[in-house]
């Protein structure tokens, strides 16, 4: 446990030295310079924001108070006071910090080492006795372990902790690693004895889907298993547990409705232009599996800093119209290349699936995937292999979020893609099939790779776009749309590429245009393009389904309305059967449930959600980042890949290719 806080305050230094945090004082309390990545960055920044919003609040509302006082329980090597003592807004306060009595020890011995920390301390500063390590006038330093509350009491008293004067308690990712009783009878200790008290909690949630899953057994490898999750697995059950405990008002918001509601749009944009950056779904997953809860009592006005009012959530559970049962594809299990996101894999010939790009798992290492790799079925059973390539890797470039169509039964194009967020995304490359070889033999499948630069280069240098095919006036056409570039993080436009000459045309199109996005979803449909989903201009979800029709002199964008509204979701994948629209996974703002299969009625706009039942699969499965194709003569829905970073507990990329039958969602319309 003692180790998690300093890996934390490494994070928080990591992100302060770029930018994220305007704290100076986190270095000199961490030491160690570690770089963290930029979705770590995130991660902190939206923690220290989060408890900054709230103890500023508490500061300004209880300024006419002649004194008052915080009480930051598992501090380990925190910045507060340092960083408020330094904005002067610590005139009437006093800030208590409690921690085991070895890590208060260590942060003494640096605060009396390092002249800028004991100078905001002050002269009288000095070593305590017992379990006081540290006294100055407004800042002491405890050493007790907080799960033994009659010694907390009892030190706090010898401190000088008054109980009749307003007072914060701060407790950030500290009490789920106590038992649940200790940590709930600290919560009523607190209620109890303080009669103008106030309380935030900065904690995990949501262990039972496949991200809670990764995050629960990482802390538990880390042997500080999360306890609290068990009985207080969601928002909802941790507000019950601070009212059931004699706190009179209590709020509670996940990171990323904090983000939305409480974060202004202007510094929205400031930390989203930080760093190149393009782990978004890692992001929302973190900001949806980590709450801040502010609790209060006998406060005059209540004591409110999270606003009641969120963005619009479709509150409660999903209404799911059934399930969708999911088989791993066991005998596919540790078959090199099958381990992977960011990739694409398209039907290349009847039950030959052709999976090319990515981020995954090569001989036991993670890294950019330069192999491609071949899925055919035969005997209704499939097999893998890795496909041979004509010609040298580096015309490949290892590209992630592209696109591959296939042009015919020996060509496919790849569309755009990028190495990494901070580079250029990449052109256009031909794939050249060999005709003749044995479908039902993975291994036989060869391919040659022909470079195409810099032919329609504005079309081709983007990732996360989408590649469809459209038809005007009796032509074939693949209609490139969205995604984002090294310049724009985020695009809205879009090109016709004539397959033949593999030029961009321009074709006149009508209509309210879309708004810009990417990693959405777009499937071909009636001559025209479906678009649906995707990540808009403020990094959220879009719930908006568009479609680009056809028309004599061009084409027309237009709205699809669906009933009750779609929610807001990307990173899916996307078919269209029988008039009907199919969503698969990604990543929404919904907190209760993770997104299973959507089923858009093209005709009525009936709009019916499907979970999809993973009782047989041994493993989390993650979709997002994922591959999907259809084959709609057995109604099975194979899903290749997914997964990703999960903040700091590690990669999961799913093991196998999933099957999804889809007979009863066709048989039951």
């Amino acid at each position: 446990v003692q180790g998690t806080g300093g890996s934390s305050a490494d994070s928080k230094s990591s992100a302060a030295e770029r930018g994220y945090i305007q704290d100076r004082f986190l270095q000199l309390l961490a030491g160690r310079r570690r770089r963290r990545a930029p979705l770590i960055h995130r991660g902190y920044y939206i923690r220290a924001r989060s408890v900054d919003h709230c103890v500023q609040d508490f500061l300004l509302k209880t300024q006419s108070h002649p004194r008052t006082q915080i009480l930051s329980l598992g501090a380990g090597f925190d910045s507060l006071y340092f960083r408020l003592k330094d904005l002067g807004l610590l005139h009437h306060t006093v800030v208590y910090e409690v921690d085991f009595p070895n890590v208060v020890c260590q942060k003494a011995t640096l605060i009396k080492r390092i002249k800028e920390l004991s100078a905001l301390v002050g002269d009288t500063a000095r070593e305590g006795l017992g379990a006081v390590a540290f006294s100055g006038e407004n800042y002491k330093l405890l050493g007790v372990d907080l799960s033994e509350l009659s010694e907390l009491e009892r030190t706090l008293e010898e401190a000088g902790l008054d109980n009749e004067i307003p007072t914060l308690f701060i407790a950030e990712v500290v009490l789920t690693y106590m038992k649940n009783s200790r940590s709930d009878a600290l919560i009523q200790w607190a209620a109890e004895h303080f009669p103008q008290a106030c309380f935030l909690l900065y904690e995990q949630v949501h262990p039972e889907d496949p991200f809670g899953r990764v995050m629960l057994q990482h802390f538990s490898q880390l042997n500080s298993p999360l306890h609290s999750l068990a009985q207080y697995p969601d928002c909802e059950a941790q507000q019950r547990r601070f009212l059931g405990r004699g706190w009179t008002e209590c709020s509670v918001m996940d990171m990323n409705d904090f983000f939305t509601c409480c974060v202004p749009e202007d510094e929205q944009q400031r930390v989203q232009s930080l760093e190149p950056f393009d782990e978004y779904e890692e992001w929302h997953l973190k900001c949806s599996h980590y709450f801040v809860l502010t609790a209060s009592k006998g406060m005059e006005p209540p004591w409110t800093p999270l606003p009641s009012v969120t963005v619009p959530r479709h509150a409660g559970p999903v209404g799911m119209a059934g399930t969708v049962p999911a088989a791993g594809c066991g005998k596919l299990s540790g078959i090199p290349g099958m381990r992977r996101y960011g990739h694409r894999s398209v039907l290349i010939k009847p039950n030959v699936i052709l999976t090319t790009g990515g981020f995954g798992e090569e001989d036991g290492q993670h890294c950019r995937m330069g192999n491609f790799h071949v899925l055919s079925k035969s005997a209704g059973c499939w097999k893998a292999g890795c496909v041979t390539k004509k010609s040298p890797d580096k015309r490949w470039s290892e590209r992630l979020y592209h696109t591959v169509s296939c042009l015919s039964d020996s060509l496919a194009l790849v569309v755009g893609g990028r190495t990494s967020p901070s580079s250029a995304g990449l052109g256009m490359l031909l794939l050249k099939f060999d005709e003749n070889c044995n479908a039902s033999d993975p291994d036989d499948i060869a391919v040659e790779l022909v470079n195409l630069q810099p032919a329609a280069e504005p079309a081709t240098l983007r990732w996360r776009h989408s590649t469809s095919e459209v038809t005007f006036k009796g032509e074939q056409y693949l209609f490139v749309y969205g995604g984002c570039s090294a310049l724009d993080p985020v695009l809205g436009d879009w090109y016709f590429l004539h397959p033949q000459e593999l030029s961009s045309t321009v074709i006149a199109v009508e209509g309210p245009v879309p708004e810009s996005r990417h990693s959405h979803s777009a499937c071909s449909w009636e001559g025209g393009v479906l678009i649906a989903g995707g990540l808009g201009a403020a990094e959220q979800p879009l719930g908006s389904v568009f479609f680009l029709r056809e028309l004599e002199h061009g084409f027309q964008w237009q709205a699809v309305e669906t009933h009750p509204p779609l929610i807001p979701r990307y990173s899916h994948t996307a078919h269209v059967h029988e008039g009907k629209l199919l969503l698969v996974g990604g990543v929404w703002f919904h907190a209760s449930s993770v997104p299973g299969i959507t089923v858009i009625d093209l005709v009525t706009g009936l709009c019916l959600d499907y979970v999809i039942n993973v009782e047989h699969l041994e493993w989390p499965l993650m979709l997002h980042n994922h591959s999907s194709v259809f084959l709609p003569n057995e109604k099975e829905l194979l899903v290749i890949g997914g997964g990703g970073n999960c903040f700091s507990f590690g990669t999961h990329l799913n093991p196998e290719p999933v099957s999804l039958s889809l007979s009863n969602i066709f048989t039951s319309h």
